[in-house]
């Protein structure tokens, strides 16, 4: 996925708290505001971000080139005002996807990607915005949708009880800006006349949403930061059989064909996506060590299992396993060895706020001994039950 990140702003109203730095670059909780923009980009698998950059766009050039991620990532810079749909416009002509996201720098919006980009999809929208339920707000202006979730109106600011609000993210096709001139205003010159076509849909999520544009809320975001609130929860580590597949009695999934998956396992791990910063799974497969298979045949079956995971719009990070048979390997659970891998990929993973998915005695003991939160799962409190409880 390609993602514009528009960083260009100079953060008047933050004058006050923040000055000579662009807005994305307020330093919140001892990091760059923009830092855990782009993280939790990466976490959804983002592979290109792509920076529209206009004052002060030294210092963001210069956080570019010493930070380390997964993404690629680079940069325009308007060397004059091109207006908000303008900047948009330059910066699209980076990308290479059909379909690409764009963010406000000084928002953040906890959004499923992947659904959003699905439900884009499926609308035949030219573009989709996130859209966030709100109550009792003034700041922002509020947008209707109708029963097919398309955009139907931009209402002007004015006292509200509840309403939905755009929240600074949207994927729009990537050639959809190229008939309008170098300078424009996106809100007026592009949104507004798609509502009046019909082609503007909406995307609603409930997620955590911040924007740091005034000094009240820059200061609830160094608390709310500082304390996790933006994540809610770390990684999700999952066991395999009888978690997300049907366990085979006495034998091994292996071959791709004979992974079946117990019912509602890949809905749950669609769901629970944006619940979690990343989805891990570690799993003992002890048929290749005893010469059942091959590691290439377990290779075969955990690249189907992650394609089906991804068709029903969710997404593993990353998954380790042990094919030792002898237990006192330190990497076969409940041994703590694949959860130290885990934890040399991703330095950055919390243990306090991530869970362990198991269907064993061993998993339960695992995540004693990694440190993480066990949570036992059966023929009755399965996959899709957990994720209900979590979500409500």
């Amino acid at each position: 996925m390609e993602c514009v990140v528009l960083a260009g702003g100079m953060g008047t109203r933050l004058r006050s708290v923040v000055a000579d730095l662009p807005k994305c670059m307020a330093p919140v909780a001892g990091k760059p505001f923009l830092h855990y923009i782009v993280e939790s980009l990466e976490t959804a698998g983002f592979d290109h971000i792509i920076f529209s950059l206009g004052y002060k766009h030294e210092a963001i050039e210069e956080w570019i080139a010493g930070r380390k991620g997964s993404a690629r990532i680079t940069y325009v810079v308007e060397t004059e005002p091109l207006g908000t749909g303008g900047g948009v416009r330059y910066a699209l002509s980076q990308a290479t996807e059909k379909d690409v996201f764009v963010l406000n720098g000084d928002t953040y919006f906890d959004v499923s990607y992947r659904k959003m980009l699905a439900r884009h999809k499926a609308s035949g929208a030219v573009a989709t915005l996130a859209l966030k339920p709100m109550e009792y707000f003034d700041r922002y202006g509020e947008v209707a949708v109708d029963t097919t979730g398309h955009i139907t109106a931009f209402r002007e600011k004015r006292p509200c009880e509840e309403g939905l609000i755009n929240g600074g993210v949207y994927v729009i096709r990537r050639d959809a800006l190229d008939v309008l001139p170098e300078k424009f205003s996106i809100e007026k010159e592009f949104f507004e006349k798609e509502v009046s076509r019909g082609t503007l849909a909406g995307f609603v999520s409930d997620g955590y949403f911040i924007d740091i544009g005034i000094p009240e809320d820059y200061e609830r975001a160094q608390e709310e930061f500082a304390k996790g609130v933006y994540k809610r929860f770390d990684t999700l580590f999952l066991d395999r059989d009888g978690v997300i597949n049907v366990q085979i009695v006495g034998d091994y999934v292996r071959r791709p064909e004979q992974m079946q998956f117990i019912p509602g396992s890949l809905e749950a791990l669609a769901r629970l996506r944006p619940v979690f910063r990343r989805m891990i799974v570690v799993t003992n497969q002890r048929g290749v060590g005893k010469g059942l298979m091959t590691e290439e045949d377990l290779k075969a079956v955990h690249d189907y299992m992650c394609s089906e995971v991804e068709r029903a719009g969710g997404h593993l990070d990353a998954i380790y396993y042990c094919t030792i048979p002898d237990d006192s390997c330190p990497r076969r659970k409940p041994n703590p060895g694949m959860m130290e891998d885990a934890k040399a990929d991703f330095p950055d993973i919390d243990l306090s706020r991530s869970i362990m998915v198991g269907d064993k005695e061993s998993d339960m003991l695992f995540a004693e001994r990694a440190g993480v939160w066990g949570i036992m799962v059966d023929g009755e409190f399965t996959l899709r039950r957990l994720a209900d409880k979590l979500i409500d």
